[in-house]
């Protein structure tokens, strides 16, 4: 090529960057949706919104859930619909996984309340022979499954955390996040569940009478902690006042009564 072939080449190349760099920023974006793995959650987040609030309630700060409201509200159907239309093998990265399920579980452990409402608990839905945790909650990707199944799966994931994020509608449960789980900012998500139920005294730890008491979420899934250390190693992690040497028991007392109204 000769120098006036390239110095018109050159400027018509000039003439059309802004062409050409915004038909770049259109296919980036146009690839990024066609990549997106995550259903939209901006439904569900704005029913939290505006039905999520704090409350004191037999002795336990909680985030506290208006089923009344919730009943009422049409979006909270639409977003049942969402789960149970998404296609799980949609989803590519541990972290969407583990996203994705945490929000399908506590939207579902809402609607087992508001199935059976009024309930004063959610064990009311169940049985002593049939649990409330072994019967259908609702569909996730076209599949019934239970609240169980739906944590036995995420346990399978390798993420402990996930005892602070899934809510079973009780009052003792960690708290209902007033935003959905996105894989994007999970980690931190995750971390600040954590901090937020060891921090609370009525139902996450508290020293007392020469031991750490915790959730006995810490018995009933113990060994999901391995992969932390050990129980005692998590809750160093996310608790960073533990004193050293006083025992760990799991044995706060568990109130299963509903964590709104």
């Amino acid at each position: 090529m000769n120098g006036n072939a390239f110095s018109n080449c050159s400027l018509v190349l000039g003439k059309h960057r802004s062409v050409f760099a915004a038909i770049g920023v259109l296919l980036a974006c146009l690839s990024a949706a066609a990549c997106a793995a995550e259903p939209d959650w901006s439904a569900y987040g704005q029913l939290l919104e505006r039905h999520l609030g704090r409350r004191s309630a037999a002795g336990i700060e909680l985030a506290w859930l208006d089923y009344s409201a919730l009943r009422q509200d049409p979006a909270f159907s639409r977003v049942v619909e969402q789960i149970a239309a998404y296609p799980p093998e949609n989803l590519r990265t541990r972290e969407e996984r583990l996203g994705f399920h945490i929000n399908a579980y506590n939207i579902l452990a809402i609607k087992t309340v508001l199935d059976h409402w009024p309930v004063e608990s959610i064990k009311d839905a169940g049985s002593l022979l049939r649990p409330v945790w072994k019967r259908p909650a609702g569909e996730v990707g076209g599949k019934t499954l239970s609240l169980d199944e739906i944590e036995d799966g995420l346990r399978k994931l390798g993420e402990p955390r996930i005892h602070m994020a899934i809510v079973c509608a009780s009052k003792s449960c960690p708290d209902l996040r007033r935003e959905p789980y996105a894989a994007a900012k999970l980690d931190q998500q995750l971390s600040d569940a954590a901090t937020a139920f060891l921090s609370n005294p009525a139902k996450g730890l508290r020293v007392e009478n020469g031991a750490i008491r915790v959730s006995k979420i810490f018995d009933w899934f113990g060994g999901d902690f391995d992969a932390a250390g050990g129980v005692a190693a998590f809750l160093s992690r996310y608790y960073p006042e533990l004193p050293a040497g006083p025992p760990v028991r799991a044995d706060l007392p568990y109130d299963w009564s509903l964590n709104g109204q």
